[in-house]
């Protein structure tokens, strides 16, 4: 049973983990050899650089070092940055780690945003081959793969629970192909197995200097979505992931090989993957469904995007960095399962317009690496910080090793920012400057709201309790910190003198924990005054109502506070918006609405 369980677990992880990495084959040598010419040496020199990589990056980066840093199974830059800030007691050092992690969630955005272009839009391109088909003009291929994208995000409401049971039979089907198809090609030219020894890699860098050095841009395409090893660790466990890893690479090394001995073959070819894949099968009637195939692996591999989008948010949300979207839960029993309407638009529509400004994928892979290569360096530094805090004297060496190149990889890839890279950094920038308006404003307005010191205010609600005609029944009140009461609740006492017989400040704590959730009173403060404190993982979903209802609370009325944002800035004119557009406390933890109170405060900021 064991046994099987570990094969299901690798199958599972095909379909949600290695979808984009799986894909990379189809964009990768193409991309590559628009800045070399194809000869031998050349060919078996990248083949090196990208199986080394592989091993580098992927291997050891993520499959080895980051996988062994996380918290209670759960990985991803923020539980990084967690892991990190633990060991740190300087606020500069805290404040630095907290800014890269801000940029290393932007960065996995924008690289959100091309995974679906290039990969949908690469595999579209495959139908030129199809003969009648071969003169088939950009524009219908571009409407195509917009028609696709369209269809996949317009379902992620749905959600993808019920398919995604399928996701991994597909891509065990594809994997098999890949490494079979490789073998086929490998078979006619076999000294591209030379490629396996990295002196060839090392060989092609000193013989091309600087052009050399900026191929690297090109590899590093080979090693997109190799992120989702370590931020998908809590949905499958580390084993699965680690195993399905072993049969995903010796498929993409195959496969890559033997693309290799195809174009040492075929010089001359554009599309190397479907061309070698079309040179094989010979019959168009084997072609056809290999390129429905790829394209439904392609639609795979941007599902596991956006799912890890939402989960990213997700966790940007319940640790207060990012604002409260709406979240629609899509299945009762995974928790991994939501949707965010904001969220999917944007990744749409960026999509689409992704799509339609570099409308070949030749185009786009020629831009891409910048966002990818840039989390890659933040991973590194931070997996390199924390080992060398835990005194781990071989890993804190060999991740600042990996770091190096992965730094190697980012400068490489600095000249793709004129030729279109730059929209990867337009497009991070647009996540990246709603959290650091959002979290600068929170704090900014959480001073100007003038909140009460708790013996302070204890000293007023016993003088207002003892003196003013109690309501019967119970009322809650909401407090991030119980040390700190939040001005509504001194305006709604003091101002209003709308005292209840038993009043509840309830306050939610978010842990460094990525899973638990605990509801319980804690303390009373005063007559008809009490706490109660709900303990929930970041990664939970927090149903509040569910928890003050096991506890024994019936209210009769919710208070909460509604901020008049007055702005003096453009600044504090985007972030009054993004509070306006976005649902409050209340809205989002869907208390219940027919006893909602909102308390509305003037802030000038």
């Amino acid at each position: 049973m064991a046994h099987r369980n570990c094969i299901g677990g690798v199958i599972k992880s095909l379909g949600l983990v290695f979808g984009d990495i799986g894909t990379s084959p189809i964009y990768t040598l193409p991309v590559i050899f628009l800045l070399t010419k194809p000869t031998e040496t050349n060919v078996i020199g990248i083949l090196s650089l990208i199986i080394w990589t592989l091993v580098i990056l992927v291997s050891v980066e993520y499959a080895w070092l980051a996988m062994s840093l996380g918290r209670r199974g759960e990985g991803g830059t923020i539980v990084l940055m967690e892991l990190l800030v633990r060991f740190l007691k300087s606020n500069r050092q805290i404040t630095f780690v907290t800014f890269l992690s801000f940029i290393g969630i932007s960065l996995l955005i924008g690289d959100g945003v091309i995974t679906p272009a290039i990969s949908i839009l690469s595999a579209v391109e495959g139908m030129c081959l199809i003969p009648r088909l071969e003169g088939m003009r950009q524009e219908i291929l571009i409407l195509i793969a917009g028609v696709i994208a369209i269809i996949l995000f317009s379902i992620q409401k749905k959600g993808s629970e019920k398919v995604a049971g399928a996701f991994g039979p597909v891509m065990v089907v594809w994997f098999l192909f890949l490494a079979v198809s490789g073998v086929v090609s490998i078979i006619q030219v076999p000294k591209v197995i030379n490629a396996v020894n990295p002196y060839y890699a090392v060989k092609f860098l000193s013989e091309n200097g600087v052009s050399g050095f900026f191929i690297l841009s090109g590899v590093i395409l080979c090693a997109t979505g190799a992120e989702a090893l370590y931020a998908d660790m809590g949905h499958l466990g580390k084993k699965p992931i680690i195993r399905g890893w072993y049969f995903v690479f010796i498929a993409l090394v195959l496969n890559y090989l033997g693309q290799g001995a195809f174009f040492i073959q075929h010089p001359n070819a554009k599309n190397i993957f479907f061309e070698m894949v079309f040179q094989q099968v010979r019959i168009i009637y084997l072609y056809i469904p290999f390129l429905v195939l790829s394209i439904i692996a392609t639609v795979i591999a941007s599902q596991s995007m956006i799912s890890g989008m939402f989960s990213v948010v997700y966790q940007g949300i319940t640790t207060r960095i990012m604002p409260m979207f709406k979240i629609h839960y899509t299945s009762s029993e995974l928790r991994s399962q939501i949707y965010i309407r904001f969220v999917n638009w944007f990744l749409l529509v960026s999509v689409l317009f992704v799509i339609f400004v570099f409308r070949e994928s030749h185009r786009l892979g020629a831009a891409y690496g910048l966002a990818v290569t840039g989390t890659m360096t933040i991973t590194g530094i931070m997996m390199t910080w924390i080992f060398y805090l835990k005194g781990k004297a071989l890993k804190s060496s060999v991740s600042a090793f990996v770091t190096l190149v992965d730094i190697a990889f980012l400068l490489s890839n600095i000249y793709k920012i004129p030729i279109g890279g730059y929209w990867s950094i337009i497009i991070a920038s647009i996540p990246l400057g709603v959290i650091l308006i959002y979290t600068y404003g929170q704090r900014r307005l959480y001073r100007r709201a003038k909140p009460l010191v708790l013996h302070t205010f204890l000293a007023g609600y016993n003088q207002v309790y003892k003196s003013v005609n109690k309501i019967k029944g119970t009322a809650l009140f909401f407090s991030r910190d119980i040390k700190k009461i939040p001005s509504y609740i001194i305006h709604t006492m003091f101002v209003n003198n709308i005292v209840y017989e038993d009043n509840i400040i309830v306050s939610l704590v978010v842990l460094n924990e990525p899973f638990g959730v605990n509801g319980a009173f804690t303390v009373n403060l005063a007559d008809g005054l009490r706490v109660f404190e709900i303990e929930a993982g970041y990664m939970e979903v927090v149903k509040v109502n569910d928890i003050l209802k096991e506890a024994g609370i019936t209210e009769k009325v919710i208070f909460y506070g509604l901020e008049d944002i007055v702005p003096r800035n453009v600044i504090w004119k985007v972030f009054s918006i993004i509070k306006k557009l976005t649902p409050t406390f209340v809205q989002f933890y869907e208390l219940t609405p027919r006893k909602l109170h909102g308390v509305v405060m003037r802030v000038e900021m």
